[in-house]
């Protein structure tokens, strides 16, 4: 309607023109610049130390103790005695609820996650073996009730993938458990998954009776 002249006509403003295409100009390096600085949450990668990652997980808040063993091709084995074994490290003994909670600043402070993390930070091929035990009941005045125990593993380079993950049912205080085993070839690539039982606790015997008496936790 503007060309019949019943509106009348606004005048054009190349300084607000200029100024408009220079905050869009200025906007748009500020966009740049967040980028740059942060280049990890562009590609969403995550470099990872390790080659695989054994994950080892039960009920939260669960007040028993369970234990993860890992075991290499070449023998060695992760568990709560030793943390370090040739390429394997286990992060944490998580005891259930002997060890959930710490104190700050007169604050008792807990956290409900029952978690053993055991890391494989080289390739060696051959198999290895992942087992699960029910190491103690803390609160023996109440029945014994299955628990789930749950177990991933993830080869991590060059990409994530999950190689295991299932459920594996603990029925009572000091039973062990084959999760899974798995071998790995020379590249890397896992060739095999099975679920053999194979007790990694009756290989770590002289470990415990060489620890002396109290060789518990």
């Amino acid at each position: 309607m503007d060309n019949f002249g019943n509106y009348p006509q606004k005048p054009f403003d190349p300084f607000g023109v200029m100024l408009f295409k220079a905050l869009q100009v200025v906007a748009f390096l500020f966009f740049l610049a967040l980028l740059a600085m942060n280049p990890q949450a562009q590609s969403g990668k995550i470099e990872s130390k390790a080659e695989f990652l054994i994950t080892m997980g039960w009920p939260d808040s669960h007040p028993d103790d369970i234990d993860l063993y890992v075991e290499d091709p070449l023998g060695n084995i992760a568990w709560y005695h030793q943390r370090e074994a040739g390429f394997l490290v286990l992060d944490r003994d998580d005891r259930g609820a002997m060890n959930d909670s710490l104190v700050v600043n007169g604050k008792k402070i807990s956290s409900p996650i029952r978690q053993e993390i055991v890391s494989i930070r080289g390739i060696v091929p051959g198999e290895y073996t992942v087992n699960v035990h029910y190491y103690v009941k803390y609160f023996t005045n109440t029945p014994v009730q299955p628990v789930p125990i749950n177990v991933r593993v993830e080869k991590l380079n060059p990409t994530v993938e999950v190689v295991y993950a299932d459920t594996t049912m603990l029925e009572h205080v000091g039973q062990e458990k084959t999760a899974v085993r798995f071998k790995v070839a020379e590249d890397g690539r896992v060739a095999d998954v099975y679920h053999a039982d194979k007790s990694l606790i009756q290989l770590t015997r002289s470990v415990r009776r060489n620890s002396g008496p109290g060789a518990g936790k």
